[in-house]
């Protein structure tokens, strides 16, 4: 006679229900499987996704331009080099900041070396929007400020400096650069794609000249272009800003150091895909010695259907179902688990949580198909015993 599907998956859970304990073990092994493989492509997307939006905030669409290091004489760019790349289409915004190698001091009586690692850089009006930047308090640089002697310090230099933040209606700190007193009207809160500009003062264009000595050359360019017209901005920068010397003009994106870290982790990613597949091994093999031992066990039980009438057919579709659901309720577990670990964890980061389809279907999926091929083998054992080899070794 021939058995519907639905008598042979009661056939195939009478094994689970009545040994529980040991397949709930065996379901265990695939779980962490799973569990590792949900965890190793959700956590590390959402770290992605987390970036992503990070460096979408920030603007992936910056470009640096400067002098290359070390060039003896100094590389000097034009003073309108920030003009001259603005005249690039895709080229939306530009700026310039400029090292006036001058050494800033809380005040004239402080050591001369007190303001080492900060840097003063004259900088023009335009430089916030351009670097994506952000007043923490206070106010930045502007056309009525330019020729005044005020400074806009960067967040590590405010600290530094001891001057956490502006105060409206209280009179504006002060510091001294080159025997000269400037006020403070603005201090910065970090600029992940310009750090440089966070250990730095940052001085009027004008004032510099007037106040510094300054040369009115840039040291450094700001670029924004369209996102889909990067590589082609950044060919033509260095003829554009400096047509004598294109050779000696970097161009840089300060984002490709973060593209570099999200492939670092793509990297380990790929270790831990790995370590996943080698617990769904051992999970597997599991699942194999439990058919195994079950059909040893149950040789009686095997031999009194094979003496009722169920053929080997029939045998074969017991235990694999019994093995292939076995490995799917640890799939599906393990499926659950770790995404809800992924969303503890990810929520504790403040990342948002990315579960891949592709995790949940291979979690699933392949604990499944590692259940069909672990119970290959005890079902052709088990339907090999014919019925008086397996009633007379009960």
């Amino acid at each position: 006679m021939r058995l519907a599907p639905s008598d042979v998956l009661r056939l195939g859970l009478l094994g689970i229900r009545v040994r529980r304990t040991r397949a709930a073990l065996s379901a265990l092994g695939i779980s962490i499987g799973i569990l590792t493989l949900v965890l190793v492509t959700g956590i590390p997307a959402s770290s992605g996704s987390a970036l992503d939006q990070k460096l979408a905030a920030l603007g992936t669409n910056l470009l640096r331009v400067q002098p290359q290091p070390n060039q003896k004489p100094p590389v000097l760019l034009p003073e309108e080099a920030a003009r001259m790349a603005a005249r690039i289409g895709p080229v939306s915004r530009t700026s310039a900041v400029a090292n006036t190698h001058t050494i800033v001091r809380r005040s004239d009586r402080t050591d001369p070396n007190d303001g080492l690692g900060l840097t003063v850089l004259a900088g023009q009006d335009d430089l916030l929007p351009a670097v994506n930047g952000r007043v923490a308090s206070g106010r930045f640089l502007d056309p009525s400020t330019d020729r005044l002697p005020t400074v806009v310090l960067g967040h590590q230099a405010a600290a530094r400096l001891g001057i956490p933040r502006i105060v409206p209606d209280q009179e504006a700190p002060q510091v001294v650069i080159e025997q000269r007193w400037f006020t403070v009207i603005g201090i910065l809160d970090p600029i992940p794609l310009a750090e440089d500009l966070d250990r730095s003062v940052l001085v009027g264009w004008q004032a510099a000249k007037q106040e510094l000595a300054f040369d009115g050359h840039p040291t450094v360019v700001y670029v924004r272009a369209d996102e889909d017209a990067m590589e082609a901005v950044a060919d033509v920068l260095p003829a554009t800003v400096h047509p004598e010397l294109p050779g000696l003009v970097q161009v840089s994106r300060p984002s490709d150091a973060l593209a570099a870290k999200r492939a670092a982790n793509s990297t380990f990613s790929a270790l831990f895909l790995g370590l996943s597949g080698v617990a769904l091994l051992v999970g597997g093999i599991g699942v194999a010695n439990t058919m195994y031992i079950s059909v040893l066990e149950r040789r009686s039980e095997i031999g009194l259907r094979r003496a009722l009438g169920a053929n080997r057919r029939q045998i074969r579709g017991q235990f694999m179902t019994e093995s292939v659901v076995l490995s799917f309720l640890g799939g599906v577990a393990g499926t659950a688990i770790g995404a809800l670990a992924t969303v503890a964890y990810t929520s504790y980061q403040g990342w948002p949580p990315v579960i891949p389809l592709s995790a949940v279907v291979m979690g699933t999926g392949g604990a499944t198909a590692i259940g069909a091929l672990a119970g290959v083998y005890p079902c052709v054992r088990a339907a090999r015993l014919s019925p008086t080899e397996a009633l007379s070794s009960a």
